[in-house]
C-alpha cells in the first residue's frame, strides 16, 4: 500500500459518493455488503492490474483497449506507445473509463479524466521522477527508450466503484 492516510479519506470519499450518487440498479448490486472500503482496496489491487480502458475517437466512437493498470496513490496509472491510437485520443479528449475485472470476484470502475506525466515536449508532473522509478523498478530498467517510447497517464476520478463478490475471501487473498 503506498497510499498516505489522506489519499485513503480522500479515495473513501469517492467511493461513498460514486455509490451514492448512482443509480437504483446498480446499488441493488454493489452495496455495503459487496463492496470494499479504500483501505481494503489498496490492499487487494497491487502491482499490475490488467484494465480494460475506454477512450473516444475524433467521431465520438468508443474504443476499448487493454493496458497495464498501476493502483498508486488511490489512482490509476498506465502506460502506452507515444503512437498508440489510445495516445492520440487521450491527448485530444482527455476523458477516460477503466474497468479491471477479476472473474466475477471483484471489478473496479472508474470515469475520470487523465493527466499526462511525461509528455514529450513539456514538463513532467511533479511525481513523475518517484513514478518512474516504480515503473523501472516493476518492468526492468531497459525495457523501454523512457523518454521516447512510452507515455503514461494518471486517470483522475470524478466516479470510482468497487464490487466485490465475498470481501472476506478477497482480503484473505490479499494477506496471502
Amino acid at each position: 500500500m503506498r497510499e498516505t492516510p489522506e489519499e485513503l479519506t480522500e479515495l473513501q470519499a469517492l467511493l461513498d459518493a460514486s455509490l451514492s450518487r448512482s443509480t437504483t440498479h446498480l446499488r441493488s448490486i454493489i452495496n455495503t455488503e459487496r463492496t470494499l472500503t479504500a483501505a481494503q482496496l489498496t490492499e487487494v489491487i497491487t502491482g499490475m492490474c490488467t484494465l480494460a480502458l475506454s477512450t473516444v475517437t475524433a467521431n465520438g466512437e468508443p474504443r476499448i483497449s487493454g493496458v497495464d493498470g498501476h493502483f498508486l496513490h488511490g489512482k490509476w496509472h498506465f502506460g502506452t506507445a507515444r503512437g498508440a491510437a489510445k495516445a492520440r485520443h487521450l491527448a485530444a479528449r482527455p476523458a477516460a473509463s477503466a474497468a479491471h475485472l477479476r472473474g466475477e470476484d471483484l471489478g473496479v470502475f472508474t470515469h475520470g479524466t487523465v493527466e499526462i506525466l511525461n509528455p514529450q515536449d513539456g514538463e513532467p508532473a511533479a511525481d513523475w521522477s518517484e513514478l518512474l522509478a516504480y515503473f523501472k523498478g516493476f518492468y526492468g530498467d531497459d525495457s523501454f527508450d523512457w523518454d521516447n517510447d512510452v507515455v503514461y497517464y494518471r486517470l483522475h476520478p470524478h466516479w470510482t466503484t468497487v464490487y466485490a463478490a465475498d470481501t472476506a475471501k478477497l482480503a484473505a487473498k490479499s494477506r496471502s
